[in-house]
């Protein structure tokens, strides 16, 4: 496996994935701020939260990216498309396991039973991340396959 391509190449995607997401965000698409969400585990301060979770997002994204490597080398082959298939995965997993039970880990985020006396900051996003837009599902699909192709594109199992 290119373990120095899956270092350099994780970034970039995790780079392009962070993008899109903010793009769509800034045309309207979706409310969801990656950054903010996952900053806002770490300090109460919204521009201080964008900061660093831009930095965690980019970590994760690394992570990820050597899942991805990892299932290249077991395949013994990367291609755009399994990159793709693979970034279908795992925006399944993300909007559907780890979005809806992100309210009961994260300290500044409401609980889908939270009542009006809460102090949270963040509405929590629901299932597919709807409660960000009704749009937050094809945003975070296209975000994730694009991250998926740009991997499978770039890493080399050999």
């Amino acid at each position: 496996m290119d373990w120095q391509g899956w270092a350099l190449f994780g970034l970039l995607a995790t780079s392009v994935l962070t993008v899109v997401m903010i793009a769509a965000q800034m045309a309207g698409w979706t409310r969801l701020d990656l950054p903010l969400v996952l900053g806002t585990l770490l300090t109460p301060d919204p521009d201080r939260a964008r900061v660093a979770g831009f930095f965690v997002h980019l970590a994760a994204g690394q992570a990820f990216a050597l899942g991805y490597a990892a299932t290249f080398a077991l395949l013994g082959q990367a291609t755009w498309w399994i990159g793709a298939l693979l970034g279908l995965v795992h925006v399944a997993v993300a909007l559907t396991v780890i979005l809806p039970l992100l309210p009961g880990v994260h300290p500044r985020m409401a609980s889908t039973r939270a009542g009006p006396a809460s102090r949270a900051v963040l509405e929590p996003p629901g299932l597919l991340g709807l409660n960000y837009g009704i749009q937050t599902p094809a945003v975070a699909i296209v975000a994730h396959v694009v991250y998926g192709t740009v991997l499978g594109l770039l890493l080399r199992t050999s």
